[in-house]
């Protein structure tokens, strides 16, 4: 039999209340819903993941979750766990952060997922607050990449103890000596505390679930990635005093609404008790917490206390936004608010007006998509939205176009219709100058490409900074305006036979560059509206080339293709052939169409004119003039 000491029993005791039922019988009740072995301070270790798009972030995660026997109906899986939304599986990108945990040798370790682009700096910048190390996943060939950059820098900033992890050591041509050593350097730049640049490496192959100090010795599960977090990564500090948390993200149900979600700072923070919300204005609210819980496995568990150093989630407050503070009621104290980086890019977004308005979507009304609009607000830290004088539109501000068009995809896809106009960059007034946005670009491509794509990006007021050859590739860095990024992408990938490999990240504010040159082909659009026929589309195709497969629906001011010259072009694609009785050589050839060029989605935003938007509709992406009629258009194009 285990004996206890007289402090062990002491806290057993306390995790129990006395309570005597009405049949005169006293038992022994559970003071919290967890196993009694959470009634003891836990041992907690809290971690962020930080590193570039498709360098095995998630998948990591997910063997980590494995390893911490988390399995769905007891049976190892090889799903996705983190990236859980449709929109992020398929494209492959982490786009909301996420909390998981597991527990290794009795410690209970708080995994966060941070989205590794740019674009989503907002959810970065909160989730990082919660941690106190983190594992920087670095590609064993491509090494630390601009968005690795950009995260890692908040991460040393706030300063977070950070892990090397060296992933994909298992392809060919890897170096992980070299990117070990690119890493150390970028830290050094970052100005990195010297316990920082002490970090330890640990190398492996997420996707082959092995971890190892030596890469050259694989081992064949990830325990010593673990272990490391145990030894390397500092446990948080039991702060004593008043309760202080500082609300970092937030999570949604149909049943109880929003839930806060951050991390106990100081103190402790109990169930069913008052406590003040300090806001960001300075004002001063008070709440109840209805639900206290913590984050086990992929899951919740119900608590009635979570001390200092845990992260939680908090049901039944009202009112509250991200980067306010749960503080005592009687002596509120509350913490600094999140930081949080400013938007660069703005776009239009209006009600659908075409004549296939409502036909896809259930959300049409200026209402819903306001009310929409102002949902994502919530959660959404790094968008801003602005009314026009016209109610039915509004601008919308974000840090990319990437940004942007995941909230458009994902409200379509909610069933929402919509337009939205083109991008825009935000021009800032700076000691009397006007200033705009600048990137750094890194493109990565074959040798043989590199003089193309130099002369490109330079004609966009890119500015080449570094240049070196990877075996049979190019690595080079720009710095461009984020004007030059837009449409850039499509580019690129055309000169380079799709081998090159695009990312940028905003760097500052400077003066304005000059004009850069636009898309100088116009547009062909139709004249009429109707079924496009093939053989019309035949005729045609002299012209330019084309957005639309033959037995398409079309509306008249549509955007059909792309004219081969300068300016627009109105054509009738919904002309059929003559029926008659004449028949003559070479009369009834049959049509010979090239394939039709499909955009995605970013695409579009990329690819439209200052006069042009893109209708969203849950079944479709279609290219339009914003005045449909072509008189209308004259007019305007007089008037400007």
């Amino acid at each position: 039999m285990k004996r206890y000491s007289a402090s062990i029993l002491h806290d057993l005791i306390g995790c129990f209340t006395i309570k005597m039922h009405n049949n005169g019988i006293i038992r022994l009740e559970k003071r919290i819903f967890a196993p009694l072995k959470d009634c003891f301070m836990q041992n907690i270790r809290n971690i962020a993941i930080i590193a570039h798009v498709d360098h095995g972030k998630t998948t990591l995660v997910d063997k980590m979750l494995m390893a911490g026997h988390l399995f769905r109906d007891n049976q190892p899986t090889e799903d996705l766990f983190l990236d859980s939304n449709d929109l992020e599986r398929e494209r492959g990108i982490t786009i909301l952060s996420k909390n998981v945990s597991i527990r290794y040798k009795d410690t209970k370790i708080n995994i966060i997922d941070t989205p590794g682009h740019a674009d989503f700096g907002g959810e970065v910048e909160r989730v990082l607050n919660m941690a106190d190390g983190c594992l920087v996943v670095v590609d064993a060939f491509e090494g630390p990449m601009p968005q690795t950059r950009f995260v890692l820098q908040k991460a040393l900033e706030i300063g977070l103890k950070p892990i090397l992890v060296i992933n994909k050591v298992d392809k060919p041509n890897c170096r992980p000596e070299e990117v070990q050593e690119k890493v150390f350097d970028l830290m050094f730049s970052l100005d990195a505390t010297e316990e920082q640049l002490n970090f330890p490496t640990i190398y492996g192959s997420a996707k082959q679930g092995w971890m190892s100090d030596d890469w050259k010795k694989p081992s064949d599960n990830i325990i010593p990635l673990l272990d490391a977090i145990i030894e390397h990564i500092p446990a948080p500090k039991i702060l004593e005093g008043t309760p202080q948390m500082l609300i970092t993200s937030l999570d949604y149900s149909n049943y109880v609404g929003r839930i806060a979600v951050g991390r106990v700072h100081r103190g402790a923070i109990r169930l069913n008790k008052d406590y003040a919300l300090c806001k960001r204005d300075g004002s001063i609210k008070k709440i109840r917490i209805k639900e206290l819980n913590v984050f086990e496995g992929l899951g919740r568990t119900k608590m009635e206390e979570v001390t200092s150093g845990d992260i939680c989630a908090l049901v039944g407050i009202e009112g509250f936004d991200i980067g306010d503070s749960i503080t005592d009621l009687e002596n509120p104290q509350p913490l600094d608010p999140i930081a949080i980086d400013e938007p660069t890019m703005s776009m239009m977004f209006t009600i659908n007006t075409s004549p296939f308005f409502g036909k896809d979507g259930k959300y049409v009304t200026s209402r819903h998509i306001y009310d929409r609009l102002m949902h994502e607000l919530d959660k959404n830290l790094a968008l801003r939205v602005e009314a026009t004088e016209n109610s039915d539109s509004w601008i919308v501000f974000g840090r990319g176009v990437l940004h942007l068009s995941v909230l458009i995809e994902t409200m379509r896809r909610e069933g929402y219709e919509m337009q939205v106009g083109q991008p825009q960059v935000i021009i800032k007034q700076i000691a009397g100058e006007n200033c705009e946005p600048i990137e750094q670009l890194t493109v990565n491509l074959p040798e043989e490409s590199a003089s193309k794509i130099i002369d490109v990006i330079t004609r966009r007021k890119g500015e080449l900074l570094t240049m070196e050859s990877k075996g049979d590739r190019m690595h080079m860095e720009f710095i461009i305006p984020s004007r030059g990024i837009i449409g850039l992408n499509n580019t690129v990938l055309t000169l380079s036979a799709g081998e090159a490999i695009m990312a940028h990240r905003f760097l500052e504010y400077q003066p304005w560059k000059g004009v850069i040159e636009k898309r100088q082909n116009g547009s062909i659009i139709a004249g009429e509206s109707g079924n496009a026929f093939a053989y019309a589309l035949d005729k045609l195709q002299d012209r330019g080339r084309f957005f639309i497969h033959p037995q398409t629906d079309i509306y008249q001011g549509q955007v059909v293709g792309e004219h081969s010259k300068e300016g627009d072009l109105v054509v009738n694609v919904t002309k059929s052939k003559k029926m008659s009785n004449v028949r003559a050589s070479g009369t009834d050839d049959k049509a010979q169409l090239a394939p039709p060029v499909i955009f995605s989605l970013e695409e579009a935003l990329e690819y439209i004119k200052e006069d042009e938007y893109v209708e969203v509709t849950p079944k479709h992406t279609r290219i339009r003039k914003i005045f449909l009629d072509e008189n209308d258009r004259k007019r305007m194009t007089k008037k400007a």
